[in-house]
């Protein structure tokens, strides 16, 4: 068993209607310059998880909140680095939580009792309780506050919505499985920081039920819950082996049972080629039920753009005030100090046997740049398999990096980060070229 869940991390560690807000952007309080900050006796918190919260230096005066759930060996730090929440929470005004696990692997608990049940003892309380923290302490809109996730943080998502309906307005689960398809009868029930185990039979997709089944589930984890049900946008990639692509299809008959509409899409289009996006319930932008087929792709989220698609689904980016002014950043380390009219490049592992992700700072000079390129040589044996938030060149020995849309232009002295993963050891270092 230990043996399939380290191939299963690294696997999955590969990934990627609310009120409309008010257009004047206030300064946030009590938060003085906008970056990645720890938070910590946040509430009650069962299985020790840690907080990190990211507030925009500017926010409407009752800002809406996304919880950004990462994958398996990820954590909180690495899917605000990873993905493009962070910035489109400085362009709308909207305040993020990225939760980090603490267990081995940083997989989340969407398996065991605790797990599946309103005000639980596991996983989704502690989250919850770093929720109501950041709407009471900001003033936030309550009825605007969504939560998203990749792999076994978009379980994390479908469960969360199971589990308070009342908290959250609306989730996008990207490549995940229902709610309680996880569900397991192994495990230790005194010690909630323990899941129950590894799903087989639902990962590889042979879980399948009629639509009350599912919706069943959701309603079971919070018996007697009359109000109002969350609003759910779907992704999956059609070539997903580890959490296999039949289980796009029993999300969308849970959800759409939960929220009382037809399975039969009302209307269908192509965002992107082979994008196949349907709508269930109506033909708005934020529909009850939205799912996104993605043709050819694997378990390889986030990929370029789709966070932009979910906060659209969410309703986040329609404030149409001033943008927040870019965050200051933070001084450099000495290994990564400025450099006049380039940029430098420094590398942070998180290895497991046969395995790692890199995370990669990216330093610019004493002059902004507006494009970069980052250089590594692979020690033998290893091989990129996937990158997020830059395009890669190359998948053993000598390899490059590119900037993607969105993290290109970095300002003097400034930071940003992307990721890749691989197979064997990873690069002791790497060189960079600003554009």
């Amino acid at each position: 068993m230990r043996r399939h869940w380290r191939a299963v991390l690294a696997s999955a560690a590969a990934v990627l209607a609310g009120a409309v807000a008010t257009t004047t952007l206030l300064p946030a309080s009590p938060a003085a310059a906008a970056a990645l900050t720890e938070v910590t006796g946040f509430g009650t918190n069962p299985t020790g998880l840690r907080m990190h919260l990211y507030v925009p230096d500017r926010l409407p005066t009752r800002p809406a909140l996304l919880v950004a759930v990462h994958y398996c060996t990820g954590s909180g730090p690495a899917f605000y680095s990873g993905t493009e929440f962070k910035s489109l929470a400085d362009q709308y005004g909207f305040i993020v939580i990225y939760p980090s696990t603490v267990r081995t692997g940083n997989c989340w608990d969407v398996s065991s009792a605790g797990a599946l049940t309103h005000n639980g003892n596991s996983d989704p309380a502690g989250i919850t309780s770093m929720v109501r923290y950041v709407q009471q302490r900001y003033t936030t809109d309550t009825s605007r506050t969504f939560v998203t996730g990749a792999s076994s943080g978009a379980m994390m998502t479908n469960v969360l919505l199971a589990d308070y309906p009342d908290v959250f307005a609306g989730g996008a689960a990207f490549m995940g499985v229902p709610d309680t398809c996880f569900q397991a009868s192994a495990g230790n029930p005194a010690d909630p920081t323990q899941q129950a185990g590894w799903n087989s039979a639902c990962a590889n997709g042979q879980v399948s039920k009629v639509p009350a089944q599912w919706g069943d589930a959701v309603r079971n984890s919070y018996p007697g819950y009359s109000g109002t049900r969350p609003r759910m946008q779907l992704w999956h990639g059609t070539d997903d082996t580890t959490l296999h692509y039949n289980n796009f299809g029993e999300e969308i008959k849970q959800w759409t049972d939960v929220v009382g509409v037809s399975q039969t899409p009302v209307r269908t289009d192509t965002p992107q080629s082979g994008w196949t996006r349907t709508w269930y319930g109506n033909t708005s932008g934020q529909p009850p039920v939205q799912a996104i087929s993605l043709a050819g792709v694997g378990h390889s989220l986030p990929l370029s753009g789709q966070a932009k698609m979910v906060i659209s689904f969410f309703g986040l980016d329609t404030t149409t005030g001033s943008p927040s002014p870019s965050p200051s950043s933070p001084s450099p380390s000495p290994s990564t100090s400025p450099v006049p009219g380039g940029c430098t490049a420094s590398i942070s592992l998180n290895s497991w046997n046969g395995g790692y992700v890199a995370t990669v700072t990216v330093t610019a000079g004493t002059a902004a740049i507006n494009g970069w390129t980052v250089g590594t040589t692979l020690p033998a044996g290893s091989a990129v398999t996937n990158a997020w938030s830059a395009t890669g060149n190359g998948t053993t020995g000598t390899v490059s990096f590119t900037n993607v849309s969105y993290n290109g232009t970095v300002a003097a002295g400034g930071t940003t980060q992307f990721d890749f993963q691989g197979t064997g050891t990873g690069p002791a270092g790497a060189t960079c070229t600003a554009r």
